[in-house]
């Protein structure tokens, strides 16, 4: 499938507010995101600032359990020890990222876009997630390598979903942003054959995952390496990004060491609820 990056794209790159929903949604399906302005105001995202940064004080501080702190997506497990860069399930120690993403208009714009029976993952997969990108030397963690989502779980009757990020920070080039590649979501993805990780593929894993059954035109890059028609999604403080599953995706790094790149990340999947806690891929590909 050949996209047209269309005169639309270039001019408004994907930002609607939630009054423009049909807009959204069409958005969406043509190019697997969208990005919603104002729709939390700066009260919402000042507290929401607030309670993440305490939870990770006290991460760091070893005040919660392990089960909110982890190394799994980290390059330097060590630095974990004086810095974290990811509050998991940070949904139970924030009030206000739980009533973000339940806040019924973003609920019914995802609902829209992935069915009436999709479900917010709230207490397993990590939950919701509070991540700071930021690149300093106390960060064991600064970017991550093209993959699309669902590729971490090829085995998991959890798909179509829609993954959302709230933006305590803006993007651009100095903190870092995301990559895209508009359309991919309607390719037949393969499952991963090897990750950076060495995480083993499940036998039980779908051969590939899209919208269509259209192979991609070229292979996905197992880096961070310059894909034809890839295109840059920077964002405002209080912004939504809302990417499909089978988009492809990666992080640019920053190039300001001292930037910071912090959000607030979670899905909302469809399928078997019950059947999560089976035994996913987990795809790191090239994190650093």
């Amino acid at each position: 499938m050949t996209i047209d990056l269309t005169r639309s794209l270039l001019v408004d790159p994907g930002v609607f507010t939630i009054d423009r929903v049909a807009e959204a949604v069409e958005h969406y399906r043509t190019y697997g995101f969208v990005v919603l302005r104002d729709l939390f105001d700066e009260s919402l995202m000042a507290s929401m600032e607030a309670e993440c940064v305490g939870a990770q004080q006290q991460v760091v501080a070893g005040e919660l359990p392990e089960r909110y702190g982890s190394t799994v997506f980290l390059d330097e497990e060590a630095k974990a020890e004086k810095f974290a860069n990811y509050v998991e399930y940070v949904n139970e120690l924030s009030p206000t990222v739980l009533a973000a993403a339940t806040d019924p208009r973003l609920v019914a714009l995802v609902r829209e876009l992935i069915g009436e029976g999709c479900w917010l993952n709230d207490d397993t997969r990590f939950g919701v997630v509070y991540q700071d990108s930021r690149p300093g030397k106390e960060s064991g963690y600064t970017r991550i390598g093209w993959h699309s989502d669902w590729q971490s779980a090829p085995n998991l009757d959890l798909w179509p979903s829609t993954a959302f990020t709230f933006h305590i920070d803006g993007t651009s080039p100095a903190n870092g942003f995301l990559r895209v590649v508009p359309g991919s979501h309607r390719w037949a993805t393969p499952a991963p054959y090897r990750n950076i990780n060495n995480a083993p593929v499940p036998d039980d894993a779908r051969p590939t995952g899209g919208w269509t059954d259209e192979a991609p035109p070229f292979a996905m890059p197992l880096g961070f390496e310059k894909i034809r028609g890839e295109i840059p999604v920077y964002t405002e403080r209080g912004d939504v990004i809302l990417h499909d599953a089978f988009l492809w995706h990666s992080a640019a790094r920053a190039t300001d060491d001292v930037a910071t790149r912090r959000h607030v990340r979670g899905g909302y999947f469809t399928g078997d609820r019950e059947g999560d806690g089976r035994r996913e891929v987990f795809v790191k590909n090239a994190a650093r």
